[in-house]
Formats: C-alpha cells, sequence, structure tokens
C-alpha cells in the first residue's frame, strides 16, 4: 500500500461508493438507529472469542 497519497486521494474510492447508493430519508436513519439500540440492548448478549 501506498502510504505517500493525500487524504483526498484516499477519500475518492469512498465518495465514489457513496455517490452509487440511493439517499436515505431522516426517518429511514432513525429506524435504523432505533434497530441497532435495541439489538444492543438484548439480554443475549454474543460472547467473544
Amino acid at each position: 500500500m501506498n502510504y505517500k497519497i493525500s487524504f483526498r486521494e484516499r477519500a475518492r474510492p469512498g465518495f465514489e461508493m457513496l455517490s452509487k447508493k440511493s439517499p436515505v430519508t431522516l426517518e429511514q436513519a432513525r429506524a435504523q438507529a432505533k434497530r441497532l439500540e435495541q439489538a444492543s440492548r438484548s439480554k443475549v448478549k454474543k460472547q467473544r472469542s
């Protein structure tokens, strides 16, 4: 991996991937956050190896 590239050059592939995705509404983002919050509170947690 070339470590002498700029931050902008490293960020470009991420921006390209995001531009191909469909936009997310505020309601969808809130619903996802709520699902993640509930999943993190579950009584049965995964054990780390």
